[in-house]
């Protein structure tokens, strides 16, 4: 490998005693890249209604428009944190940043329905390989304990925040120019990105070539969960038993378990045997998985009962979530700072419990509700301790990976929230829509009231089962790959 240049840095050799002088530079250049993948997890909320009227959505279809693009992420990011790990974090970012603009530009000149998911499926494509390959280059520049935890909070947060400015960004867009620039938006910043990362990023040698892709068992494991979130929106219109809902659930399943027996005969799986031998690392990625199931839906639904319902306008709906990011961005800021001396347990705790409390707030939805009086409480709430939640988790996936594996560490942590988002999303709008009735806020209410109770058994199962540890360990800690 040649030497890198004055305004690279190779990541090679950091240790804590030599720290990446431009490691900072590098996290802020990364965080815009990830921002703007985030966003568009749910850039697409506000601008629905408008979606829906002008391609011919139904009302299920329109999850499609969320879902390929979390489904596609989160059922490849193994696959994209072990080519990560295989072929170097430095080119699958530049790769996923690629396919990513790419698609963004096919999903703004969609023509039809198909057109548009298809390329919802392809910017998930993109995400499953840049991000678990910026995540890996974060965990590897910041071998500090002190240092990681503030860098890792950093970036939880501006996931959490990017979830919420997202239908911010959406109302605005759609409101003054067209739903189609949602998409056309990322262009510059991915042109950005691509730019710089070689300016400041060195290339790195292919840390984990001896492995072996498991490509098969990734096709089966994003093929089970599209069959199963496919079952559950059928569910909107059929009933729970029937062959239209029974059948794709059933092959799901099956193409799941498929995986199981893929991944144990493997002789190089997705994950590792032993990766999850960490308790504290199984544990926070179910946190994410759980946080993601209501996060996700709390804001499309909301979005579509501000807009159906209440009749906001693309703009008021957008700027509606203006208190819910500052107040995630103040829970955020919390967390970062407390992490370090009080652990990831107490706030994994009081940030779930909290949660729930906000979704309950949400009882006091009805037809006619008020911002102020109904809205912004459940909003408040809810953001300020999922904002809590954001960094725990992240840092809890990341505890005692090495080097080799931070890439597929962050893949395993990004995957579990995505599918989280996904299934959570096909069952509590499913929920929301067969429940509504004439009433679409009294199926919405009960949906709400469903991810309160995910929320509150998260809190349960984080307060009996994580243990006590205040430190994170090393990057460098021992674990078998």
């Amino acid at each position: 490998m040649s030497a890198p240049s004055k305004t690279q840095v190779s990541l090679e050799n950091t240790t804590d005693t030599q720290l990446n002088p431009k490691r900072w530079k590098i996290l802020a250049l990364l965080g815009i890249i990830q921002f703007m993948l985030v966003v568009d997890t749910t850039v697409v909320n506000v601008a629905l209604p408008h979606i829906q009227h002008d391609l011919g959505f139904s009302r299920t279809g329109l999850a499609w428009v969320v879902n390929s693009y979390i489904l596609m992420a989160g059922g490849l990011l193994l696959l994209g944190g072990r080519l990560a790990d295989m072929f170097g974090r430095r080119r699958m970012f530049l790769l996923g940043v690629t396919i990513f603009g790419l698609a963004s530009a096919l999903s703004g000149a969609a023509a039809n329905p198909s057109m548009l998911v298809s390329s919802r499926f392809l910017q998930g494509l993109g995400e499953a390989f840049a991000a678990p390959a910026a995540l890996g280059l974060i965990a590897m520049l910041f071998t500090d304990r002190k240092e990681r935890a503030k860098a890792l909070g950093a970036w939880g947060g501006i996931a959490g925040i990017a979830g919420v400015t997202g239908t911010i960004i959406s109302g605005l867009l759609t409101n003054f120019t067209s739903w189609r620039w949602i998409f056309y938006i990322n262009l510059p910043i991915a042109l950005f990105g691509l730019i710089m990362i070689p300016r400041l990023v060195s290339k790195e040698s292919a840390v984990g070539s001896k492995h072996r892709l498991d490509l098969l068992g990734a096709l089966t494991v994003t093929g089970g969960l599209v069959a199963i979130v496919y079952g559950l929106l059928q569910a909107t219109y059929h009933q729970w038993g029937s062959k239209f809902v029974g059948l794709p659930v059933a092959v799901g399943l099956t193409l799941l378990a498929a995986t199981v027996l893929i991944e144990r005969k493997s002789s190089d799986p997705l994950i590792p045997r032993n990766f999850f031998d960490s308790r504290t690392r199984v544990l926070a990625n179910v946190a994410g998985l759980g946080l993601a199931m209501a996060f996700i839906a709390f804001i499309f639904l909301l979005t579509l009962f501000e807009q159906q319902t209440l009749g906001y306008s693309p703009l008021k709906g957008g700027l509606s979530y203006v208190p819910f990011g500052l107040a995630l961005g103040v829970g955020v800021g919390m967390s970062a700072g407390m992490i370090p001396k009080a652990g990831i347990k107490p706030l994994m705790v009081i940030g779930f419990l909290g949660s729930a409390v906000g979704m309950l707030l949400t009882g006091l939805y009805h037809p006619h509700a008020g911002y102020a009086a109904d809205i912004l409480p459940s909003l408040l709430t809810f953001g300020f301790f999922s904002g809590l939640l954001l960094p725990a988790a992240q840092t809890g996936a990341l505890h005692e990976v090495t080097t080799h594996n931070s890439s597929l560490a962050s893949a395993v942590q990004q995957a579990t929230s995505q599918v989280g988002g996904a299934l959570g999303l096909a069952f509590l709008v499913t929920f929301a829509l067969r429940h509504a009735d004439h009433n679409i806020a009294h199926g919405f209410v009960l949906a709400f009231r469903i991810a309160a109770v995910v929320l509150v058994i998260c809190a349960v199962v984080m307060g009996s089962l994580l243990g006590n540890s205040k430190t994170m360990a090393p990057i460098d800690a021992a674990v078998p790959e």
